[in-house]
C-alpha cells in the first residue's frame, strides 16, 4: 500500500527525506546518497568498520537499501542525503533515456524511445515517469517474475539503458547543482512490456543470486574468463575515489582479451563494468565512455590466444 506523503511538482521540490518516505512507502528500497550528488553515502568495502549492519560480512548498497520508515528517518537525521533508489529489491526495471552531453548531435533517448515503440506498434507506456536533472526521463516497470535481469547500456537503442539487479536510479525529489528529479507522471509502475523484455534477454543471462557480486550477470565463456570478470569487477569497487575512473579503465583493458578471444559476450562484459563502475559512484556516461574505449583499445591490441 502506497503512504499519502505530500510531494510537491517541479519547480517546489519536497524534502529528500519526504522523498525517501514516499518512495518506500510504493515498496521501493532507497538509501543515501551524498547531499546534493548522484554518488552513494555509505561507506565501501575497503572502508568498512565491520561493526553493525556490516559486523559478519561487509554489506553493499543493494543490500542495505530499505523500505523501513524509522531506519530511513534516522539515516537522514544525519543530512540532507539525496534518495538512491535499488531497482533490483524494489522489483523494478527502470529505463533511463538520457539526453546528449556535451553539444553532441542527434536524437534524445526519449526520441529513440518513442521510435521504439513505434516499430513496435505500441503507443508510449503510460508508466511511473520521473523527469531528471539534465532533461531526461526514467520509466519506471515491474520487473517480469521468474527472470533476474541487470543493468543494460545501449541495447535497446542510443542513449537507452536500464537499471534493474546490480543498479539504482536517483528517485524523485533529489536535487543536484544540475536541478530536480520530478515527477511526470504519477501513474502506477505498468509491468515491463514483453516487447522490451525479449530484447532485453536475447543476448543477457540473468544475474548471479545474491552472496556472488551483484552487479556481475552470469556469463558463458572458460572458467578463467568468468573468474578475470568478477575480479576486475570487485577492484573497480573497491577503487579510491580518485582512481575510480582508472581502475575502471584498466580493468576493462585487461578483461578485453577474452572479448577478443570469444570467451566473453562484450555486452556482459560491458554490463558487468556498467554496474560495478556506477556502485563505486561514477557516472553512467563516464563508466560507459571508460568501458568502451578500454575494450575497443583492448581488442584491437589483444594478441592471439596461443601468444598471450
Amino acid at each position: 500500500m502506497t503512504h499519502d506523503f505530500p510531494i510537491r511538482r517541479a519547480g517546489s521540490p519536497p524534502s529528500t527525506l519526504a522523498a525517501a518516505l514516499q518512495a518506500a512507502g510504493r515498496g521501493w528500497h532507497v538509501f543515501p546518497l551524498r547531499p546534493g550528488t548522484k554518488r552513494p553515502a555509505l561507506h565501501g568495502e575497503t572502508r568498512c568498520p565491520r561493526t553493525g549492519t556490516c559486523a559478519a560480512r561487509h554489506v553493499k548498497w543493494e543490500d542495505r537499501a530499505t523500505t523501513d520508515h524509522d531506519r530511513i528517518a534516522r539515516a537522514w537525521e544525519q543530512a540532507p542525503f539525496n534518495v538512491g533508489l535499488a531497482t533490483g529489491p524494489s522489483g523494478l526495471v527502470v529505463v533511463d533515456l538520457d539526453v546528449p552531453k556535451d553539444g553532441a548531435t542527434g536524437p534524445s533517448g526519449a526520441e529513440v524511445f518513442a521510435a521504439l515503440c513505434e516499430r513496435a506498434g505500441q503507443p508510449l507506456p503510460a508508466t511511473f515517469r520521473v523527469g531528471t536533472a539534465s532533461g531526461g526521463q526514467h520509466l519506471y516497470f515491474a520487473a517480469p517474475g521468474g527472470i533476474r535481469l541487470g543493468n543494460s547500456a545501449g541495447l535497446l537503442g542510443q542513449l537507452v539503458d536500464t537499471r534493474a539487479w546490480g543498479g539504482y536510479v536517483v528517485a524523485p525529489g533529489s536535487v543536484t547543482p544540475g536541478g530536480a528529479y520530478t515527477i511526470l507522471d504519477d501513474a502506477p509502475a505498468l509491468p515491463l512490456p514483453s516487447w522490451l523484455l525479449e530484447p532485453l534477454t536475447a543476448r543477457q543471462e540473468p544475474s548471479r543470486p545474491r552472496g556472488g557480486v551483484p552487479f556481475a550477470p552470469v556469463v558463458s565463456g572458460s572458467r578463467a574468463a568468468r573468474a578475470a570478470l568478477e575480479r576486475e569487477c570487485r577492484n573497480v569497487q573497491a577503487a579510491p575515489a580518485k582512481q575510480a575512473n582508472n581502475t575502471l579503465n584498466r580493468s576493462a583493458f585487461l578483461v578485453g582479451r577474452f572479448v577478443a578471444w570469444g570467451d566473453l559476450d562484450r555486452l556482459v562484459v560491458e554490463e558487468a563494468f556498467q554496474g560495478a563502475g556506477e556502485s563505486r559512484g561514477l557516472t553512467a556516461a563516464e563508466c560507459r565512455a571508460t568501458i568502451r574505449s578500454a575494450l575497443d583499445s583492448s581488442i584491437r591490441k589483444a594478441r592471439p590466444r596461443e601468444a598471450a
